[in-house]
This record gives C-alpha cells, structure tokens and sequence, in this order.
C-alpha cells in the first residue's frame, strides 16, 4: 500500500480501533472510470480471476475486509468494505451480478470480461475459457475521499 492510502486509511478511521487489516488497489482497464462508478454509487460488485490469486500467491478477498479503491494516479479515492464473496465460473455469473458491476448490459459485461481476461491470461501463457472461475465480490461504499 503505498504512502496516500496509508494516510487516508489512518485519516479515515481517526487512530481509533481500526481493523486489522487493509488492501489498496485499483480496478483494472479503466481505473478512473470504474472508481467513480463506485463512488456514484452504480458499481457495488467486481470479479476477478480465480487463477490470478493462485499465481500471486494471494489469499482471497473476505467478508467484512476493507479496500481503499485507488484512482489511475494510485491516489486514494474510496474505502469499500467486502459484504458477499462467492466463487463461481464466468458462464455461471447471473445477470444481476454483471449488472451490480455498473458497466452497463450483461452482453456488454460478458464481451468485456471476456476479452479482459483472454488478454490477461495470455501474459501468463493461459488461454480463457467460459468455465474459468471468478471470484465475485460484493461490496458497500464506506468512504469517499475528499480532497
């Protein structure tokens, strides 16, 4: 996490009892775009491949964890808090779910995922497929960072 999200996280919580633990990130083909989604209250779900935790070696996303969202800048710009995490293949994914990620129809959500990871994977030397799992997170907006 770098310096301005440790800053906002400690500015957020007053050095009261915080939890535990924090991750500060941003989403990723349009950073800026999808961070005011969720700051306008339109985004409250984003997914993620499952095989892309197992290559980092990350643990999975839980409930009641925090994120600070960060913009394209990697400026602190939101705290989200984790409600609902579910793993499940990307043909599987219901259209409720694809809509809560606020980009628009599920036609578009499905073509846009697809190509997302088709690209993703391929710098890994993986090929997409439709039954790749997904961890889909559900999320509340917590916080929104003013200047």
């Amino acid at each position: 996490m770098n310096e301005a999200a440790q800053i906002y996280w400690k500015e957020y919580w007053n050095c009261t009892e915080k939890p535990a633990s924090v991750n500060a990130w941003m989403f990723g083909v349009s950073p800026d775009e999808l961070a005011q989604l969720v700051i306008d209250g339109k985004k409250t779900a984003t997914c993620s491949g499952h095989v892309f935790y197992e290559l980092d070696k990350e643990p999975l996303p839980k409930v009641d964890e925090y994120s600070i969202i960060l913009n394209g800048k990697e400026e602190p710009v939101a705290i989200i808090k984790i409600v609902d995490v579910s793993i499940m293949s990307m043909n599987e994914v219901p259209e409720e779910l694809a809509l809560a990620e606020g980009e628009g129809p599920y036609e578009y959500w499905k073509s846009a995922h697809e190509a997302f990871f088709t690209s993703e994977l391929k710098t890994v030397g993986l090929e997409f497929s439709d039954d790749m799992l997904l961890v889909c997170e559900r999320f509340q907006l917590i916080d929104v960072k003013t200047k």
